[in-house]
């Protein structure tokens, strides 16, 4: 089968680290946290009173008024990290240039506000007194058909649901649509609203959230041996992939190419990482198969990092049995250590980040991880950036199912 080279010609990020691609990274390589008390509602209540939010997200910079009135808060997120890609993409279509354009848009739990404050509506108003806009603003593909309405995307256009890993996911599988020929251009990443009563209370009873309610910024802390669980945070990443050749012909700058995804099942528990870590490691040697390189070109990885007690072993194990020795040598980091997890998002966040990196050369710290795990032992670019000539680079996403998904990107052109 004939198949094509796929840029990265565009990306778009919203976090709480910042409303831009450029605002996101800077602040992220000054290693700070964005982990705070809740102010989306009263924590009071709640095991668990800290989050990472978007504190100061407009969007009716990006829409006008009634529309986000119709949106729930993904959906927002999802159109204005959708919208700067596509910006920064800088590309006009013909109408037959639209049918080749595809959107994907994970997510991993949807118009979760929407849910909320319609149930309250049912409760004590009656069913009668329910939005007409209610199913709209719940459904999870709304990020990737908002999209595709506003740019006139009139290809494959799909919402992926693979929990944790749903951004990652999106972005390989728009990646193949294009390496295969079956569209020319996609939007695609991940959106994730969860900082709600019923999201903090859920992951709270399941004991998968930090309790470090006392200190916020101390609470997400990946691969450290006091780490007590992940932050749940908020956001959107979303990037414009497009056939190589047709960036190439229209002067397009290119970040960078995707050259490899790997996918695989743990096949395991609902919750659980596989403990012999077998499918994470065959998912990113799968990315580097494809690729066509040897797994020692590999130096850099933006890890799923989740700051749990079984992520953060399962996945240095990973590493560790797909590169030998060489685990030791790459610079590895987590996102996740400043802005929490974004769930849905985290995939098209942390992959933007990764992209970011190979073209700048500088890696942002992991932050907090101040006491060493003898379980968690490669290097994680502990809480100070550092900068070095990165051409390949892995990002992993693995999500409850047991589903793993791993980009390898290789560096854009100078």
């Amino acid at each position: 089968m004939n198949v094509r080279r796929v840029a990265i010609t565009g990306l778009g990020m919203v976090s709480p680290a910042g409303l831009s691609v450029d605002e996101n990274f800077q602040n992220l390589l000054q290693g700070k946290s964005y982990v705070d008390t809740i102010t989306h509602f009263d924590p009071t209540d709640f095991k668990v009173k800290i989050a990472a939010e978007i504190l100061n997200f407009d969007p009716t910079k990006y829409m006008p008024k009634p529309e986000t009135d119709r949106m729930d808060r993904f959906a927002q997120l999802a159109v204005a990290a959708g919208t700067e890609a596509f910006q920064n993409a800088n590309i006009e279509f013909t109408p037959e240039q639209e049918e080749r354009f595809a959107v994907i848009v994970g997510t991993g739990i949807g118009g979760n506000q929407t849910f909320i404050d319609t149930c309250k509506v049912l409760d004590q108003q009656g069913p009668s007194r329910i939005s007409p806009y209610f199913i709209p603003k719940l459904i999870g593909n709304m990020g990737a058909a908002l999209l595709a309405i506003r740019y006139g995307a009139k290809g494959y256009t799909s919402d992926v649901v693979t929990a944790c890993a749903s951004g990652t996911n999106a972005i390989g599988d728009a990646f193949k649509r294009i390496h295969y020929g079956l569209e020319d251009f996609a939007l695609a990443g991940g959106s994730e609203a969860p900082v709600t009563p019923i999201s903090i209370g859920g992951f709270s009873v399941m004991r998968a959230l930090s309790k470090r309610n006392d200190e916020p910024k101390k609470a997400s802390r990946p691969f450290d041996k006091d780490r007590d669980g992940f932050v749940v945070g908020e956001g959107a990443g979303i990037m414009f992939l497009e056939e190589w050749e047709h960036a190439i012909q229209r002067g397009a700058h290119i970040y960078a190419e995707i050259v490899g995804y790997g996918a695989t099942c743990d096949a395991y528990h609902i919750t659980k990482p596989s403990p012999d870590a077998r499918q994470q490691t065959r998912c990113m040697q799968l990315a580097i198969q494809e690729a066509g390189i040897s797994s020692q070109t590999v130096t850099y990885i933006n890890a799923h990092g989740t700051s749990t007690l079984a992520n953060d072993v399962t996945e240095t194990m990973a590493i560790k049995n797909l590169f030998g020795e060489q685990a030791y040598n790459i610079h590895i980091h987590s996102t996740k250590s400043m802005i929490g997890h974004t769930l849905g998002a985290a995939g098209g966040v942390e992959a933007i980040v990764a992209v970011k990196t190979l073209s700048t050369g500088k890696i942002h710290p992991t932050i907090n991880l101040e006491t060493p795990d003898p379980m968690c032992d490669l290097n994680y670019t502990p809480n100070t950036m550092v900068e070095d000539d990165i051409e390949y680079g892995l990002s992993n996403s693995f999500g409850f199912g047991g589903h793993n998904f791993s980009l390898l990107f290789k560096r854009g052109p100078a």
